[in-house]
Order: structure tokens, then sequence, then C-alpha cells
């Protein structure tokens, strides 16, 4: 497959804010978030259904799909940043115009439910997309200086971009000794596992794989790592990061059950890989962006993770 890198951003081009999956909670978000986007010296595109809703949906399906395909197409828009996830994505990617993504690869960028949208488009497209801060999530109101930092970096910058380091009062985690490589895979696990067995699913042979989750029970958790593993996931990547999980706790404490730590303490001990485990990194206001699809290096033995190349051109 050929790997495609969008253009680097440039102060002055244009950003697209979509809602793929679900809408924002207000109005203020998406002006909030255009206000501090346009402070840093860049033109910002609405798509038109931004604030739609259908339950839990931004709108109809057709209609998310339009405002992505949109800006897909408009060849002004350099980079194209999620207003929230939630959900929903997962249920328009076979709309999605991925002929339109090769030809004019750009900049994408979310976490959680655009987990699935970032999937397919390597899979479709070869195309390195962000997992990193939105636009009506983490942009409009006092982002954290270290996300902040780390995020325009990634996307701004055409060096390499190097070790991936937590924040000095939260230390990363190595367990076992050894060394791992390959292209950056995963996500949102739970969007991961809907995207599995799918046209639009993720080649992990040889992958680096990282994951994290929000709002899943332990017993939920263990049973997607659990499927990960029958399918023979473990045994073609090279290394497994864990983010965080955040909010993974019981339904019910007072029934006999597993903590998360519990669930991820045993991932851990059967891992036939080298494992990083509490990157900063999931459904946490201080987080790092994370290039999907770009080689990367770990060492379990030194405790590092590097991205080895530039993401952007």
């Amino acid at each position: 497959m050929k790997i495609v890198k969008p253009p680097r951003l440039r102060k002055g081009d244009v950003i697209g804010l979509v809602s793929p999956a679900s809408a924002p909670s207000s109005p203020d978000k998406i002006e909030k978030s255009t206000q501090y986007l346009e402070h840093l010296g860049y033109r910002v595109k609405i798509g038109k259904h931004v604030m739609d809703e259908v339950g839990y949906l931004a709108g109809r399906d057709e209609d998310r799909t339009s405002d992505l395909n949109e800006m897909f197409r408009d060849r002004s828009v350099r980079a194209i940043i999620a207003v929230r996830g939630g959900y929903g994505t997962p249920r328009i990617l076979r709309r999605i115009d991925f002929q339109a993504v090769k030809r004019d690869p750009k900049i994408i960028v979310g976490y959680s439910d655009l987990t699935s949208l970032q999937l397919a488009l390597f899979r479709k497209t070869g195309l390195i997309t962000f997992s990193g801060p939105m636009a009506g999530v983490e942009m409009w109101n006092d982002i954290d200086p270290y996300t902040e930092e780390h995020f325009w970096k990634v996307i701004t910058s055409t060096t390499k971009i190097g070790l991936l380091e937590n924040p000095p009062d939260v230390p990363l985690r190595s367990h076992g000794r050894g060394k791992g490589s390959g292209r950056l895979m995963g996500g949102n696990l739970s969007c991961l596992m809907s995207n599995h067995g799918t046209p639009y699913a993720a080649d992990y042979r040889k992958a680096v794989l990282v994951v994290e989750d929000v709002d899943e029970a332990p017993h939920r958790v263990d049973r997607m790592f659990a499927q990960l593993r029958n399918a023979g996931v473990f045994k073609t990547i090279t290394a497994l990061l864990l983010g965080c999980f955040t909010d993974c706790h019981p339904p019910d404490p007072s029934k006999p059950h597993l903590t998360i730590d519990q669930v991820l303490a045993e991932v851990i001990e059967s891992s036939p890989v080298p494992v990083l485990s509490n990157l900063q990194y999931g459904h946490i206001p201080r987080k790092l962006t994370l290039p999907i699809g770009s080689r990367t290096r770990v060492s379990a033995s030194h405790r590092t993770l590097e991205i080895v190349e530039s993401a952007v051109r």
C-alpha cells in the first residue's frame, strides 16, 4: 500500500468543521472553537449540518456524509476537524467518497467515534490521519497547553515527530522487554472492534496497536480484548500501547466483578509482544495527538515510544 501524508497546515489555510457522529451540546461550542481557530490565523468553514439532531445522531446519515464529502472535495479546505465524537461514524463509511480523499489528501482530526473513519481512510487510501483534539470538546474552552502544543506541532511541522513523552507527573509504564516497530494502528477500542471483519478494518500485520476507551464496563473491555486475541491480532502486531480507560467501572460493584486494572493486567501478562501502558492518550483533557498510520518504534526495555517520521509533508 502507498502511504499518503497530507500537506502540512499553514497559517491562512481553511479548516472544515464537521459532525460525522453526534451533535455538539450547544451552538456556543461551534462559535467558540471557530474563534479559537481564527485567532490562531486560520479560516474556518462550517458544515451545513453540524448542529442537526436525529436522536443521538447529528442529523441524517446522508446529511452527515454530505458535509464530510463536501469538505473532502473542496480544494480550499486543508484540514477537517470533527466537532465531537459520540456515535454514528460507522453508519456512514459506505457513503464516503474515498476517491476524493485520494485526489486531494488533507489533514483529518478526531478521536473516539472518529476511529472508525480514520481506520477506514487508511485501509482505502493509505492516508495518515490524526487522533487528536476536537473542536467542540477541547478547542472551544481553554484547551490544555500540553494538548495544544503537541497537536499543532504534529500537523504543522515536516520534521520527524520523534519521542512521544507523557507529562512529567504521568509516568509511561513498560512491561517486559524487547522492541517492536511498524505502522501505528488503532484508537478507541469499541470503535476499532465495530470495524473488525469489515472492508474498513485495519491490517494489523506488523503494526503497533494502540487502544483506549471510555464508559465501558470492565467485562465489555475484557470481551473486546478476548475477541482480538481469538482473531489472532496479538500474534500479528509488534507492540501494544494502552492509553487511558476512563470511567470504565463495573455497573454494579456489589456483584462479583473485575476492575479495569485487573482486566488490563491480564492483557499485559498474556501479551506476546512488548507493552507500554498509561499512555497519555484517550478521553482525557491532556492528551497526545497520535498520527494513525505513521511509522512507529516501541522499546519496552527503554520505556520509549517514537514516531520515526513526520506525519505531514
